[in-house]
């Protein structure tokens, strides 16, 4: 496993993300609110997290929601995963939704989300007329019969 030194600016007054396992791939990340928000039902708020990196060229942020959240409470992230390009320098802010039918509190400090950093690749396009043939071909969804 490497390690990756990020530069970044914690202004939400709780400890910075961190990972609660030896093998987590991904960080907690904390709402930096000051009054709990009540989330109603298929409501969605921007959430923010007082927290600002600078990731090093050639890595992205991906916000996740949290699977406990999501199973116990249906409560996710609009535009999962959420990237955070190398290059932006604003706060890092989560778009969470109540996907349930029960009103939801968000708690100041209380964990949201998660965040994975990775490597991405920029592809060079190579425009052709024709494409390898496989097996699978064109078959989309549901082609191997199975739900």
């Amino acid at each position: 496993m490497q390690s990756l030194k990020v530069k970044i600016i914690n202004d939400s007054g709780y400890d910075l993300p961190a990972y609660e396992t030896p093998s987590a791939a991904g960080m907690d990340v904390r709402a930096a609110i000051k009054e709990p928000i009540v989330l109603q039902s298929l409501d969605r708020v921007l959430i923010p997290t007082g927290l600002r990196v600078q990731l090093p060229q050639g890595h992205e942020m991906q916000i996740r929601p949290r699977s406990g959240l999501a199973l116990r409470h249906g409560i996710s992230i609009v535009n999962t995963p959420g990237t955070v390009d190398a290059d932006f320098r604003g706060e890092i802010k989560v778009v969470v939704i109540n996907l349930s039918k029960e009103p939801f509190v968000i708690n100041p400090g209380e964990r949201i989300c998660q965040m994975v950093i990775t490597t991405y690749t920029h592809v060079e396009w190579e425009p052709v007329r024709e494409i390898d043939h496989t097996v699978r071909g064109d078959q989309g969804f549901g082609h191997t019969g199975t739900d």
